[in-house]
Formats: C-alpha cells, sequence, structure tokens
C-alpha cells in the first residue's frame, strides 16, 4: 500500500489548485518543493509592510469567470489595474500602446490621425507580410514607437535583436485606438491582499507539505510514497535532458528598500532605452496602494538561462517547439505521471490559465469541478 494518493511535485499555483481539488474528493497529498517556501513565481514575502513580489509582478487577470470565482474562494482581491509606463530617456509613455502614447509620440488627437501615421510608417518601411518581430511590429504601431518602445527593450528581454525574433511574440501586446492604459482587457482583475503566499497556503490547507526537497534527486524514494505523481517541473529534467535542454530566459532581480514613500510612482516602469542594462523597475507597495514610510523596489534584468539557472520564459520558436513535442511523446509514454504548469508543459501561462489547466486535469482525474 501507499502511503499518498497524489505526490505533488512543486508547490505552486499548479499544484496547489491540483491538492486542494484532490481533498475535495478526500485523496490525500504530499506536496514537495526544492525550494524553501510555498508558491513558486508567484511566492510574496514581507518586507517594511510590503508584500514583495520576490520573482517579478505578477497580476492576476481573467475574463473566466469560474476562475474568477475559485481564487475568490482563497483570498479578496483589490481593484489594482496594471497601467505600466514606459521611461525611454527620461521622456515617459503609456502603456498599452494607446490614445496617449500616439499623443504624447505624434501630438494626433484621433483614433483616424493616429491610424494614418501607423499606415504611412508602415508604408514608408515597405513592409508587406512580416517575417520577424521588427517588421510585426511597424506594421502594428509604425516606426517610432518601434524604435523608442520596442526594439530594444525586446532585444533586452530576449538577448537578440528583433530581426531575429519570431513576429508572432509581438503580437500579444495590445494596442488600443483609445484613451485606456488599463494593459489588460479583462473582465475580472487585482491583487490578493496579504500576498499571494497566503493564497496559495489557503489553497493548500492542511495538505502534508515538504520544503527543500529535490525530487530528482530523489525520485525513486519518492515515487514509491504515492500510487500517482503530479509533476510542474521542466519536462526536459524529467528526462534527464536525454533529447537535449529545452531554451528559456531567466531573469535576475536586484532588490532594495529605499528610505523614501514613493520612488517612481507606479508599480511598473519599464525601461526601452539600450544604455539601461534593466528592463523595469517594479515598486512593490503600489500593488496594493501602500502608505508606508518607505519603499522596496525590484530592478529586473533579462538573462541568458543554462541548466541550474531559474527557468522563466520558454523559447516558443520552432526548434523548442520541436524539441518539446519528442518530450511530450515521453511525457504520454509515463504511467501513472501528470505533468502539468509552465515548466512541465513547456508553454508561457497566465495564472488564470495555470488554474484553468489544473482544474480541468483535476475534473478528468476526479470527475468533480
Amino acid at each position: 500500500m501507499k502511503k499518498y494518493d497524489y505526490l505533488i511535485v512543486g508547490a505552486g499555483l499548479y499544484g496547489a489548485v491540483f491538492a486542494h481539488q484532490a481533498r475535495k474528493r478526500c485523496k490525500t497529498c504530499l506536496v514537495i518543493d526544492k525550494r524553501t517556501h510555498i508558491a513558486g513565481n508567484i511566492y510574496t514575502y514581507n518586507c517594511e509592510g510590503i508584500n514583495v513580489h520576490q520573482y517579478g509582478a505578477h497580476i492576476f487577470h481573467t475574463n473566466n469567470k469560474e476562475v474568477w470565482d475559485y481564487v475568490n474562494q482563497f483570498a479578496e482581491f483589490n481593484r489594482y489595474t496594471n497601467s505600466p509606463v514606459a521611461n525611454y530617456k527620461g521622456e515617459i509613455y503609456n502603456l498599452p500602446f494607446n490614445m496617449n502614447t500616439f499623443n504624447k509620440m505624434w501630438g494626433v488627437v484621433t483614433p483616424r490621425q493616429a491610424k494614418e501615421k501607423i499606415e504611412q510608417q508602415k508604408s514608408a518601411a515597405g513592409i508587406t507580410a512580416p517575417k520577424n518581430l521588427e517588421e510585426q511590429a511597424i506594421s502594428l504601431v509604425g516606426t517610432d514607437i518601434y524604435e523608442k518602445l520596442i526594439r530594444h527593450y525586446t532585444g533586452k528581454q530576449w538577448g537578440r535583436p528583433c530581426t531575429e525574433l519570431p513576429a508572432f511574440i509581438i503580437k500579444r501586446l495590445p494596442v488600443r485606438f483609445t484613451y485606456d492604459n488599463n494593459y489588460f482587457n479583462a473582465l475580472y482583475q487585482g491583487i490578493p491582499v496579504g500576498g499571494y503566499t497566503r493564497m496559495v497556503e489557503n489553497m493548500l490547507g492542511d495538505t502534508e507539505v515538504r520544503l527543500g526537497i529535490d525530487y530528482l534527486e530523489n525520485k525513486a524514494q519518492l515515487d514509491a510514497l504515492a500510487e500517482k505523481t503530479v509533476y510542474t517541473g521542466p519536462v526536459d529534467a524529467y528526462f534527464d535532458y536525454s533529447l537535449g535542454a529545452l531554451e528559456y530566459r531567466s531573469v535576475r532581480f536586484e532588490t532594495e528598500v529605499l528610505d523614501t514613500d514613493n520612488y517612481q510612482g507606479n508599480a511598473v516602469v519599464n525601461y526601452t532605452d539600450g544604455e539601461t542594462p534593466y528592463t523595469r523597475i517594479i515598486e512593490h507597495k503600489h500593488f496594493e496602494f501602500g502608505t508606508q514610510e518607505k519603499t522596496v523596489i525590484s530592478r529586473e534584468y533579462s538573462a541568458e538561462w543554462s541548466v541550474g539557472d531559474e527557468p522563466y520564459y520558454p523559447v516558443n520558436d520552432d526548434k523548442n517547439g520541436k524539441l518539446y513535442a519528442e518530450y511530450k511523446t515521453l511525457a504520454d509514454r509515463e504511467e501513472n505521471v501528470i505533468f502539468g504548469g509552465r515548466l512541465g508543459e513547456y508553454r508561457y501561462y497566465d495564472m488564470d490559465k495555470v488554474i484553468e489547466a489544473a482544474l480541468t486535469v483535476a475534473q478528468k482525474e476526479f470527475g468533480i469541478k
């Protein structure tokens, strides 16, 4: 007899949702994580009374009412709306690209004027069928905005010029011909009051959790504890990189406490010039409308990834897509193992999509919602 019904590898959002759903069906679970804390990359900790997002900013947003209702069981959400700004050599522009951006860039006032300006610059660049990110960006917002707000920022993010990046990456960025500074066009949006760690704690409830445990170093012993494994780590690491390593981008953070109550006046400021080494600065207190006497900021530096580094963003180009497909074939053959989450499925997942995926798998596994 196994001691547990499920071994859940990873105490992040996917693992916590699955554990919660399993508990509702009276299943026993052991959740492990190689980190010394729960909540994965949405982990927050308290510093100077401020909930600091240790692994970068996470703003919850969704159009899925089922997901929104689900997370509201575990946390009360505030009214935070993501409205980042871009700093280009001291010039401040609104993001997403909207009428405020176009007005600041060109002095245009109406949507028609903005569209005409973009079309002029697209035509001047001779773009008909965009072949890469640079051409796709110019076709969407024109040459001026590309040069000031996209080219260098994206180059820093991905560690390669925009001409070498696929066009589809830029299609995720919203372009609006309104004066709306809300980055996410989602019905539901906010930050959990008290931080994400508390929310994940509530999801896990009384599930047994062991931290500082490296699953892959103790795989045989840990697998022997449970009937089935839910694995949310890197899929290529699970197979000991037998087909080669999938590529990621990593992020390095420099966090400091400042003796001021307001450093930059906004939670997120992107630095879009080529000379500034970091991509953005996060001022954490603004996520929860903080009034503390001090503030905490984090500078984010995009970095190349190698085995052993923290993987953040999958590089979803053709080469890695083909390699992942081969790993997925191996994963599908693994009996009694569920691969899930951003690393287990090698895909960029917003938080609501992680929850949606975990709920779908749990529903299939247990026949419940």
